[in-house]
């Protein structure tokens, strides 16, 4: 893929995968996410969990989306964390939405947003890129 073309299928709507350092065996977690082309990976969680504590101390994290029906797509990226903070409810409303479309996302958003104070959003910064696109390589 181009870098136009691997920039636009990361800011697509899929889940994400991200591919955490821990011990012997890297912590694995499918997880909903923003990209903007040119911009960080940003996911966010619950502080004082496993994953939180795990991303925190990571000196390079792992992310990968895919289009699962054909043509067989995928972007990966590894990185950095650059940097979290807060989570914006506002932002975290979008990604409801965006994943849930309008009325259900409404509706997890309006049962989740009194928790996100205690929620913060990292951002990955993508530094490699590995990317297939099963339709121009096989057509």
């Amino acid at each position: 893929m181009s870098v136009r073309e691997r920039e636009e299928f990361l800011a697509g709507t899929h889940i994400g995968v991200l591919s955490v350092p821990d011990g012997r065996a890297p912590l694995l977690i499918p997880i909903w996410y923003a990209y903007t082309p040119g911009g960080d990976v940003r996911i966010s969680t619950s502080s004082g969990t496993r994953k939180y504590d795990l991303i925190r101390t990571a000196p390079a994290v792992g992310f990968a989306v895919q289009q699962e029906a054909m043509p067989y797509r995928y972007v990966s990226v590894d990185g950095p964390v650059a940097g979290h903070e807060p989570v914006d409810p506002a932002e975290y409303r979008e990604w409801s939405i965006r994943y849930l479309g309008p009325e259900q996302g409404e509706r997890f958003f309006a049962a989740v947003q009194d928790e996100l104070g205690g929620w913060v959003t990292f951002r990955i910064r993508p530094e490699r890129w590995r990317t297939f696109d099963f339709g121009k390589e096989f057509t």
